[in-house]
């Protein structure tokens, strides 16, 4: 069965938050110190790192779990973005969990 657009979207989305948000862990919040590496908020970039990059792989095997997958994504994304959002100067992040998130609710409806 074919992918929709839809999908194929989402999936660069998926993958481009995974790339973003380990991205600006591993480089800017581990460099920035303070705010960036609380634990709570260091473990939620990562939780979102990892959720993005599964949600790609099972909309990629075309399983129909992704829809769970999908809606667990969107939740960590609004998560990740509020947080970012609250450290501050992780602009990029912000965006790019929030369109994650978008496109995650709707292949989760």
């Amino acid at each position: 069965m074919a992918r929709s657009e839809d999908m194929t979207h989402c999936i660069e989305l998926c993958m481009s938050c995974y790339q973003t948000c380990l991205g600006t862990a591993m480089n800017h919040c581990l460099e920035t110190g303070g705010k960036c590496v609380e634990p709570k908020h260091f473990r939620l970039m990562m939780a979102c790192a990892e959720i993005c990059r599964t949600a790609a792989h099972f909309m990629l095997t075309n399983t129909p779990h992704h829809r769970h997958i999908c809606g667990e994504c969107a939740e960590i994304c609004t998560e990740c973005a509020q947080d970012c959002a609250r450290v501050g100067g992780m602009d990029e992040c912000v965006a790019m969990c929030r369109s994650c998130a978008e496109s995650c609710r709707a292949m989760a409806a």
